[in-house]
């Protein structure tokens, strides 16, 4: 099965379904022009389909290892890295300052994507690297600027991001790592930290670190954490890469999935890094670089959402299998009632997550071009929602592939099972799930719900414009954001965050699947002529968009149930 880049989706939507145009049409991304954007997108699927693909299979069954305390990759990674270096994909959405493209976050979103598709182990390179350069851009000194960014951008060298402690997952507030002034403008970082992708790599120049730690006067928990980039080789006075740091990595491991990519255990005894940022602010600087990293993994999972798709539906249309309700009867089993109804829910699914995540980075452009706050609001709504749909489709979507298959998908030569270990790890890192839906329910509602209400407001004018041309279609659209409105009423009447947050995941997952009947609706309205979307819209809003009502039962149910339990009894 060989990976095709849906770069015709990423048109459609651009055009009809997420607006770019609303943001290419400012200033800021004036050259993004549907030209160029178009040559980005064809480029990108090349390297996708011809150099990162191959080596999907390679990286499961040659995994990263650690051998004399270095970092040997899965062959051939070093050399396509190499050629997303080259062909400047890290770096596409960083400012041209630097040496970066400047192209609005949904192109690098639309890439991000393919690559995850392709091979998801090596995509999580570059991503890393991406988030650390913008974090720099946002907090570093002019100095660190200087020296890092252009190195980054290039690709010449890679960033990671190192949060986690054995004792501090979720709570970071509860790291240990501790940084101590050199009395020189540098720091003395000692502490182990664990989960770190990518923590290191045999075919960059230099690995560049950003660590989160604890001051000497640094407050208990997160107001007291401030955050410091911590070279593998520090730079000379040239910048270039010079002596090697006190750092190592002491152990990578041994994971269900993604093998491809090292997961380090690294372990830093006072090595040398620098401020980023101000004193106890660190979370503030790393938010910067998470905010992205959460959209780019909700990309992952949409990614292998799509390979899974095409790997399955490449199967179901070579394998027969019992006489099927088509024609004459013999033919594969694409044709069984079943396998369709997997087949289209795979499809209807990956288009609206995709179209979910790639609404969420057009807002992002929206306010970095424009700075308006409305657009900047629409964009952190929409960003827990981006990341937990995207990679719960992801998941859902690939073990859904597995089913296609049948016994076969559970024989690792198909690589259909592939998918599925790959992609699990997605809702966990870069902020759980869960804690993205207590974020969307907590925060993200602080306004009282109004940047909620905007949103649904433009689903419900939409699907009144649409009632003319598709009207079945668009009653049950616009009725849904209704069910989904009075939820959010209810929700921002709540002042016992318990009671908002044991029905967030369920919320986040209704305001996902409206979001998606509204995109879907777009779609068919925009193609209309009872084309392929609009069929594969009447199957999303038919048979996915009714579970909005349960969910917004499960999400207006309060914490007491959850609660009448003792822990106790729980465990008996």
């Amino acid at each position: 099965m060989t990976y095709r880049a849906p770069i015709d989706d990423f048109r459609f939507i651009f055009h009809h379904v997420a607006d770019l145009h609303c943001a290419t049409a400012t200033d800021r991304f004036a050259d993004a022009t549907p030209d160029v954007i178009d040559a980005i997108l064809t480029e990108a699927g090349k390297l996708c389909e011809d150099k990162l693909a191959p080596l999907q299979r390679v990286g499961d069954q040659h995994p990263a290892r650690l051998e004399n305390g270095k970092v040997r990759t899965t062959p051939g990674f070093a050399e396509a890295y190499q050629a997303i270096a080259e062909g400047g994909w890290v770096s596409i959405g960083a400012s041209p300052d630097f040496g970066g493209m400047g192209l609005p976050m949904a192109v690098t979103t639309a890439v991000n994507e393919m690559m995850s598709g392709a091979c998801l182990s090596l995509q999580l390179n570059p991503l890393m690297t991406q988030g650390q350069i913008e974090a720099l851009e946002h907090h570093a000194s002019d100095a660190i600027k200087d020296i890092y960014l252009p190195k980054l951008v290039t690709g010449e060298w890679c960033g990671t991001m190192n949060l986690t402690e054995p004792q501090a997952g979720s709570d970071v507030g509860a790291l240990s790592t501790k940084a101590v002034p050199n009395g020189d403008g540098s720091y003395a970082i000692t502490g182990q930290k664990i989960y770190i992708s990518w923590g290191d790599n045999d075919f960059s120049a230099n690995v560049c670190h950003l660590v989160l730690a604890r001051l000497p006067d640094g407050k208990p928990g997160t107001k007291g954490i401030s955050l410091f980039l911590v070279p593998k080789l520090i730079p000379d006075a040239d910048g270039n890469p010079g002596v090697a740091n006190t750092l190592k990595v002491v152990g990578l491991e041994h994971k269900l999935g993604l093998h491809g990519s090292p997961t380090c255990v690294m372990q830093y005894e006072g090595a040398q890094g620098w401020l980023i940022g101000h004193e106890h602010d660190g979370m503030a600087a790393m938010f910067t670089m998470m905010n992205n990293a959460r959209l780019g993994v909700g990309s992952q999972g949409i990614g292998v959402a799509e390979a899974a798709t095409q790997h399955a539906l490449a199967y179901a249309a070579d394998r027969k299998q019992g006489r099927t309700p088509v024609g004459d009867g013999a033919g594969t089993i694409m044709d069984h009632a079943d396998v369709r109804r997997m087949l289209l829910t795979m499809k209807a699914e990956t288009f609206a997550a995709r179209s979910i995540a790639l609404a969420c980075a057009v807002a992002i452009d929206l306010g970095t071009a424009t700075g308006e706050a409305e657009c900047k609001a629409r964009a952190a709504l929409l960003t827990p929602i981006a990341k937990a749909f995207g990679t719960d489709t992801g998941i859902k979507v690939a073990d859904i592939g597995v089913q296609v298959h049948g016994g076969m998908g559970v024989i690792e030569e198909t690589g259909a099972a592939q998918f599925s270990r790959d992609v699990r790890v997605t809702a966990i890192y870069e902020g759980t799930n869960g804690i993205q839906a207590m974020d969307l329910v907590g925060r993200k509602m602080m306004d009282g719900g109004e940047g909620a209400f905007r949103l649904l407001d433009e689903i419900e004018a939409h699907a009144e414009t649409a009632r003319s041309a598709l009207p079945a279609m668009a009653e049950k659209v616009w009725q849904a954001s209704e069910s989904l409105r009075e939820a959010v009423e209810w929700l921002v009447a709540q002042s016992d965050m318990t009671a908002r947050f044991a029905g967030s995941v369920p919320f986040l997952r209704a305001f996902a699947r409206v979001l998606g009947g509204h995109y879907h609706l777009k779609a068919a309205l925009a193609e209309g002529n009872e084309g392929p979307r609009v069929k594969l819209a009447r199957f999303y809003i038919n048979r996915l968009l009714p579970d909005h009502s349960a969910l917004l039962v499960q999400a207006m149910a309060g914490a007491d149930d959850l609660y009448a339990m003792s822990a106790t009894e729980l465990c008996a």
